[in-house]
């Protein structure tokens, strides 16, 4: 989960923002320090040449340096925050070849549910995506707030109860990566990671073919029974889809939402395995 190693494009992106604001901000950090040191060692008693001056209380020469460096530096920041939230805007295509692919992503206490409706297929903590090309992930929330975050392509976004956010990103090499939620939500948070398996074009149709003959079958039933309720699960469960606008209903609240750690605590049940 290394942010220093980007995967994509907006991870790229993401990474040259940071850096370039950890640099600005050291323009100002360094020269600080080094100044702490520099008066520390003229100053000294034993240097006859250090001056005092009691009466000194102003000078404008001083006061520009002081407050021009810090402004420049917000200045500079400020630049570089605006140009990159509108560039990396999370609902901005990102151009790709192939066929872009829709993944609707559902947060659950305390695991991941990812629908694939052109595939007709859902899994459970575990993400395949075709290399190269666009990703279109709708969002929402089964239950509490939480946070979508792949580390290596970019771009952290929170899903919330009842309403549906989206995130365009591309992974740009075939590989592992790992995803985490990036929010705590309860007793059940630090088990609420799932793999992100970047795969060839043709791999990721072969893997689709495979789970939509999958014998375990996603409908509104199974979701209530079986994976709404809070657990944790190691399980990477694959689904044939059964009802296409079961993320629909998730979304509107069609299908009640999840009681929620608090609510769950205090009716003294423990259902997190």
């Amino acid at each position: 989960m290394n942010i220093l190693d980007p995967q994509g494009p907006i991870a790229a992106a993401d990474k040259t923002i940071l850096i370039d604001s950890i640099a600005i901000m050291l323009a100002i950090v360094v020269p600080t320090i080094v100044a702490i040191f520099v008066f520390a060692w003229y100053f000294r008693r034993s240097n006859i040449r250090a001056f005092y001056w009691p009466d000194w209380e102003y000078s404008g020469r001083l006061e520009l340096v002081v407050w021009s460096i810090p402004a420049l530096t917000i200045i500079l920041l400020g630049g570089v925050a605006w140009i990159g939230s509108h560039q990396l805007d999370p609902a901005r295509p990102v151009e790709g070849t192939g066929q872009g692919i829709t993944i609707q992503v559902v947060s659950l206490d305390w695991k991941w549910l990812f629908i694939y409706p052109d595939q007709r297929i859902a899994t459970v903590n575990t993400l395949t995506v075709p290399v190269g090309s666009p990703l279109h992930f709708q969002l929402t929330s089964a239950s509490v707030m939480n946070v979508f975050f792949i580390p290596q392509l970019g771009s952290m976004i929170y899903t919330m109860n009842g309403m549906v956010n989206r995130l365009e990103l591309r992974a740009d090499n075939i590989g592992d990566l790992q995803g985490i939620s990036a929010h705590f939500s309860g007793d059940g948070f630090p088990e609420m990671m799932f793999d992100v398996h970047v795969v060839s074009q043709t791999d990721f149709s072969s893997w689709a073919s495979g789970a939509v003959r999958s014998d375990k079958v996603l409908n509104a039933e199974v979701y209530k029974k079986d994976l709404l309720k809070q657990s944790t699960t190691k399980d990477k469960l694959a689904f044939r889809l059964d009802e296409p606008l079961l993320f629909h209903d998730i979304a509107i609240q069609a299908i009640p939402p999840g009681p929620g750690p608090i609510e769950a605590v205090n009716t003294g049940v423990d259902n997190v395995r």
